[in-house]
């Protein structure tokens, strides 16, 4: 397994993952996979590491930022950047509904994620970075 501190941001993202250990990553990996189907040419980051979170914060961006997967000991939070512009039909914002910019959608052990909206979502945030949102 490749050293949380240094490495290949792909290999970070996955290192991160396998870390988890438990329903956190796979929900994580889950994720991972819809937005490489719906955005076949995402760029995978990690960002923001310091002591408290030293494997930091895995970033999907497609001329910006889509979207960060931060886990928490309840949750895993996906916030999109731009979300306060996306269209959300399918109600999957759940969480930060109350900003100008960002939404984010928070998943618990038990959610169950709709896969089709989930990757209309990560389509409508990258039209909206290349402007055509």
């Amino acid at each position: 397994m490749p050293d949380a501190n240094c490495g290949e941001p792909v290999d970070l993202i996955t290192s991160k993952i396998e870390s988890l250990g438990d329903w956190r990553g796979e929900v994580l990996g889950h994720i991972r996979s819809l937005i490489h189907e719906a955005e076949p040419a995402v760029i995978e980051e990690i960002k923001w590491r310091k002591p408290t979170n030293p494997s930091g914060v895995p970033v999907w961006s497609s001329a910006g930022i889509i979207c960060t997967g931060e886990t928490y000991r309840d949750k895993v939070k996906l916030t999109f950047a731009k979300g306060a512009k996306l269209p959300d039909p399918s109600g999957l914002f759940n969480s930060s509904l109350e900003g100008n910019a960002r939404r984010a959608i928070d998943i618990g052990r038990d959610t169950r994620i709709d896969a089709l909206a989930f990757k209309q979502l990560i389509r409508a945030a990258v039209a909206l970075n290349l402007g055509r949102g």
